[in-house]
């Protein structure tokens, strides 16, 4: 074979490399409320965020070439959701009771922001209700 070929192979082979690597980190995470922010949005081309909403946590998973970051919130802890609606994408802030660095959800559509606003609300409302373990929180 000759050089050109040779690099033409290796060009290739990382070319699928790094696109293999992109599918691994951006699959989807399990759990049944989950929302992925769109590829088109700004901090999102490459590893799209997702947010995973449960009846006690809600947790944003944003991928990274190495590793991942990930921030949690207790449902108990949620102190208010606003959403900004721009005109494509809608970016959702979700506040903590202590004030600090709340989680910062950008480029979901409405409908997906809307959602994740109602469930947050309906597991929490549950939470105050029932407790934990069946015991009044409060």
């Amino acid at each position: 074979m000759t050089f050109v070929a040779i690099a033409l192979t290796a060009l290739a082979s990382l070319l699928l490399l790094l696109i293999v690597w992109v599918w691994l980190k951006t699959r989807p995470v399990a759990g049944e409320h989950v929302f992925r922010a769109s590829r088109w949005s700004r901090g999102n081309r490459i590893f799209p965020a997702q947010v995973v909403i449960t009846p006690a946590t809600i947790t944003l998973f944003h991928p990274q070439w190495i590793g991942k970051l990930e921030e949690s919130i207790h449902i108990a802890h949620v102190a208010s959701i606003k959403i900004d609606t721009n005109i494509v994408f809608s970016d959702v802030l979700i506040e903590t009771t202590g004030g600090h660095h709340p989680i910062v959800c950008h480029g979901h559509t409405k409908g997906d922001a809307v959602q994740m606003k109602a469930w947050i609300e309906r597991f929490q409302s549950e939470y105050y209700k029932n407790g934990v373990d069946g015991v009044s929180p409060l």
